[in-house]
């Protein structure tokens, strides 16, 4: 049987600012229509990773390929075939949400990009404020605009640098719930972030980012198995803030249409 190749492949990749080592060997693989999570604090190296992969930073040293192609030999075709969603949403806030993105679209040479730009309106639940400016929209509403206009063209790969860094709740839910949706759909999903409970809620492998490098690897079970279980003195689960928050205001978000599963970075 022939083995799939990853989408992403990662190897040894190092980068420094002058005397500062931000990446120190960093390797690992992402296979197709996975999500894969890079969990890391501030500063951990996770923004300055993705510019590299996204052709917008280059390594020092090491190497990667991303839907098949080099990082280094083929920028043009990467930039084709992916999109990168940064820590704030990136929509012009003077245009309305379908003029964002019916202009990605002409930029991406989409035919008929007021039709893709209706239907991922409707998709992304933005139909009722589609001809409001984007600056009236909530923070929610704003990362969904623009994770649908990073969709535009369907790529194969998508980065989601930190997605839900500044939203509440509810605004999480919504985004998690079209991270779902992609996976289920057969994108490939590189996510970076530093909240524990999206890792474990979102991702099919996880990697730990530490000190320049990876220092642990795998599914939350293997991650899990390879520390020894706390002991607890009682048996219950105290809620944690996010779920007293969802109970009292009673405005549980439901995972997005179509979902089947429940540099300054430097």
């Amino acid at each position: 049987m022939t083995a799939i190749a990853p989408a992403i492949r990662v190897d040894g990749i190092e980068k420094s600012f002058k005397d500062l080592a931000v990446l120190r060997g960093v390797s690992f693989d992402v296979a197709p229509g996975s999500v894969f999570a890079l969990l890391g604090a501030n500063g951990a190296g996770k923004t300055t990773l993705v510019r590299i992969l996204a052709t917008l930073s280059r390594a020092d040293a090491g190497s990667a390929q991303v839907a098949g192609l080099d990082i280094r030999t083929q920028a043009p075709g990467i930039r084709d075939s992916v999109s990168l969603t940064g820590q704030f949403a990136a929509v012009d806030e003077v245009l309305t949400g379908r003029e964002n993105l019916v202009l990605v679209a002409k930029l991406r040479h989409i035919t008929d990009p007021r039709g893709v730009a209706d239907r991922l309106l409707h998709r992304f639940s933005i139909s009722d404020a589609a001809d409001r400016r984007a600056g009236t929209y909530s923070g929610g509403m704003r990362r969904r605009l623009d994770i649908a206009m990073s969709l535009i063209g369907d790529p194969p790969v998508i980065f989601l640098d930190e997605p839900t860094t500044g939203l509440d709740p509810h605004a999480r839910q919504e985004v998690w719930g079209i991270v779902e949706e992609l996976a289920s759909g057969g994108t490939t999903v590189l996510l970076t972030t530093q909240y524990l409970d999206e890792a474990e809620r979102l991702a099919d492998r996880i990697a730990i980012l530490g000190d320049g490098t990876i220092i642990a690897e795998g599914t939350l079970d293997e991650l899990k198995s390879r520390f020894p279980p706390a002991k607890v003195e009682y048996v219950e689960k105290q809620p944690s803030l996010e779920d007293i928050f969802l109970a009292i205001t009673g405005k549980q978000m439901a995972p997005a249409p179509g979902a089947e599963k429940g540099e300054a970075d430097r």
